[in-house]
């Protein structure tokens, strides 16, 4: 197991709460008896008469047109082989999850106990009344092939062996873009693949339909080079067997190549090797968790090579999740009878397309960089890319539609393309967006109380994640004491007692007296100030030894912002700080303000608060559309607060007319565009929902966000506080260890966002 994942966190992840990934949940309402009379007896009986009549009219009264299998006998699960089906369950629950966030796709994962392929046939030729497609996974050759052969023929429904295909997909698209920059032609290039399993012949089976020849390719399984005059060899062997007497392992394979395609096994491709192959080779080392040859390794031996593997890490991943979503999204969407090789061949052409557009600014703020573009080490979209579901999922239903497949054609792309988009929310999203974003240049980050074990396992998460450098603060015994006790993992993190710095102390203390003199502070003062960590940590991140500052978990929410801002204190131009908290709702995200600094702002007040929350929603690389709440609308009270707010966006309105701001308003009218249309339809936010709220006080800002967060299942990540002149931010008390890591997250994007505007 990877150090970033380690096994008690594994375990604790799956166990913990109500066991397991996934559950099931009501799409229609459950309240009253009448609602429970239609969700069942006697209201169902209504669509069962129809679908007795039409059996398509199960796709239009039933969940089984979004519906797909994810099924498994765990014969061939992962890197880990036959471990049985149970064994396998976690895994596919794990699929079940990713086909969910980036496709809205809902999965019943089905583990069978069946090897032998007559009986498994049956088995899931028996379900396709339930499901609108099959997705099998981790099912050992060469009994996976005969599988899915039998089952495409069998069933009326799209059936996808995604270990075999996904690979085969994703690597093809990429090779594609490859040859094109290598300027080679792929009916040209000689291919050696390092590995015989499912994904292997998948993957060759492609190549050739893209236009590989099968003379040019040489095959190797853990008994070398797959010729015809082997013995022993399957059927599917004997398909790529080579003519060739002249290579008897890898290393002759490799001499003139032009592409390496390995889904073997780590360490098994040398820098010899390498060094033997055609100019401007290809290397796609795709064994997980390590590649055939390591990406530094040979991007060291030759600069002219394109390489790509199926780490996250580096350059060019080989992800499967850039392809199965969003193919079984066209191929539902369109009611497809099956996957065939013009849908494959459609959303390979769509991915490797996908490469060469520019790149959205929302990709490359999750990736920390300023404009990813099609090269070497771009061959392929990034797996966060939001544009992939529009892209393959129409270029899919296409293929299937012109195919004669397609039982359902659309006839408003348009509208469909809308509606991909508006089928997945940004809550998490968001967060892996940034905290991708945070991965790419990870900053110092003070850990202000860590003598605390939530702080302490948040603190070796991110540092694990590589999405901080924590320096923790506190009594050192203590925390070597946690940390031992939790068998938490921190070696090599700075740990520092203030208590036990004398020198640090008399500096700091000599850098607050200066900056607080004129306010009372006596040098002696400032000596016991610094030793509390809040004043330490604060002049730390002030001096530039620290990038940023996380605090709050024990302490009150004054006795943090007040070290802060007396030592950091405000960005020019501001006047006072604000606190924001963005909520994760199904929604999507919503920024809520000010929840936690100011007690009853003043209309001017309100638009620095504004100004302030609409700049820090813009580096999150959202549009902020922002409403100032009331009790009422549009003047229809005299009351004092409903006044102040409308003077409030008056101001706005006139002095910032940039920023898209609207009110005095309530809130239901705010983020429901039907309701604003229908009754205010001039307001400038009757064309789409409000994403940012800003409170007439604290009190009601406040109020919103626990209530939405206890009631509305929406997860908080904030305080986030604005306007410092350098990042510090203030935990809820007893926050979650998720909700630490998420502060932190966001603390490094702030941090890099200031040093980006700094240059």
């Amino acid at each position: 197991m990877s150090k970033t994942t380690r096994k008690q966190d594994a375990l604790d992840y799956h166990a913990l709460g109500r066991p397991g990934k996934v559950e099931v949940v009501p799409t229609k309402a459950t309240n009253s008896q009448r609602d429970l009379s239609l969700a069942y007896s006697p209201g169902v009986a209504e669509p069962c008469l129809r679908i007795a009549e039409n059996k398509d009219d199960v796709y239009k009264y039933t969940a089984k047109g979004n519906l797909v299998a994810v099924i498994s006998n765990g014969t061939a699960v992962l890197g880990l082989g036959n471990i049985g089906p149970e064994a396998g369950k976690p895994v596919m629950e794990g699929k079940g999850v990713l086909f969910k966030i980036f496709a809205d796709i809902d999965v019943f994962d089905i583990e069978l106990n069946v090897t032998d392929v007559d009986e498994f046939v049956r088995t899931v030729k028996a379900l396709e009344p339930t499901f609108g497609g099959v997705n099998l996974e981790d099912i050992k050759a060469p009994e996976c092939f005969e599988i899915e052969r039998r089952l495409k023929e069998e069933m009326n429904i799209p059936v996808m062996h995604d270990d075999q295909h996904g690979t085969a997909i994703i690597s093809a698209a990429a090779l594609l873009n490859a040859l094109e920059l290598q300027n080679k032609k792929i009916e040209n290039v000689k291919i050696v693949v390092g590995g015989a399993g499912a994904a292997a012949m998948s993957c060759t089976r492609l190549y050739v339909s893209l236009g590989a020849r099968k003379e040019n390719i040489v095959m190797l399984d853990s008994k070398g080079v797959i010729r015809s005059d082997r013995d022993g060899l399957d059927a599917s062997k004997k398909e790529f067997a080579t003519e060739r007497r002249d290579v008897k392992d890898l290393a002759e394979a490799m001499v003139n190549a032009d592409v390496f395609i390995g889904l073997s096994a780590a360490d098994t491709v040398s820098a010899d090797m390498l060094k033997t192959m055609a100019a401007n080779a290809i290397v796609f080392a795709m064994a997980n968790p390590d590649p055939e040859i390591g990406y530094e390794l040979a991007t060291a031996t030759r600069n002219d090579i394109i390489m790509a593997t199926g780490r996250s890490d580096y350059p060019n991943q080989v992800n499967n999740v850039l392809g199965f979503p969003y193919i079984f999204r066209g191929a539902l969407d369109v009611q497809s009878t099956q996957i065939n090789e013009e849908m494959k061949l459609a959303a390979v052409k769509a991915i490797a397309e996908l490469a060469k557009k520019p790149v959205p600014e929302a990709v490359n703020l999750a990736y920390n960089q300023s404009n990813i573009v099609f090269g070497k080490d771009y061959i392929i979209p990034k797996p966060l890319d939001m544009r992939l579901i529009t892209h393959v999922a129409p270029a899919v239903a296409k293929a299937a539609m012109e195919s004669g497949v397609a039982r359902k054609p659309i006839t408003d792309w348009d509208a469909y393309i809308e509606g991909l988009k508006k089928r997945l929310g940004l809550d998490d999203k968001l967060m892996r967006s940034i905290s991708q974003r945070a991965k790419t240049t990870p900053k110092r980050v003070v850990f202000a109380e860590a003598d605390n074990y939530k702080m302490l396992k948040a603190a070796q998460i991110v540092k694990d994640d590589n999405i901080a450098i924590p320096i923790l603060l506190g009594d050192i015994e203590k925390i070597n004491a946690l940390i031992e006790q939790h068998n938490l993992d921190l070696a090599g993190t700075t740990i520092i007692d203030p208590f036990k710095e004398p020198k640090t102390l008399q500096k700091y203390a000599a850098i607050l007296y200066k900056k607080r003199q004129r306010r009372g502070v006596s040098m002696s003062d400032a000596l016991k100030l610094v030793r509390d960590r809040n004043y330490f940590g604060s002049i730390m991140v002030e001096l530039g030894e620290a990038d940023a500052m996380i605090s709050g978990l024990t302490k009150s929410y004054k006795n943090v912002v007040k070290p802060a801002l007396e030592v950091i204190g405000t960005r020019p131009g501001v006047k006072k700080v604000a606190g924001m908290y963005m909520m994760l709702s199904k929604r999507g995200p919503i920024f809520f303000a000010d929840t936690t600094v100011n007690l009853d702002p003043t209309p001017s007040e309100i638009v620095d608060i504004t100004l302030l929350v609409s700049e820090a929603v813009e580096t999150f690389n959202i549009k902020p559309r922002v409403a100032l709440l009331s009790y009422s609308n549009f003047g229809s009270s005299a009351g004092a607060s409903a006044v102040k707010m409308r003077e409030a966006v008056s101001i706005l309105h006139k002095e910032h007319p940039s920023v898209l701001v609207d009110g005095e308003v309530q809130a239901n009218f705010a983020i429901n565009t039907e309701m604003m249309q229908a009754n205010y339809p001039f307001s400038c936010l009757a064309d789409g929902p409000a994403n940012t709220l800003i409170f007439p006080n604290l009190e009601s800002g406040n109020i919103a966000y626990k209530l939405l967060q206890e009631v509305g299942g929406a997860e908080a990540v904030g305080p986030i506080l604005l306007g410092l002149n350098k990042p510090v931010h203030v935990l809820q008390m007893d926050s979650s260890v998720r909700e630490i890591v998420n502060m932190v997250t966001v603390a490094v994007v702030d941090a890099q966002q200031r040093e980006k505007l700094a240059q």
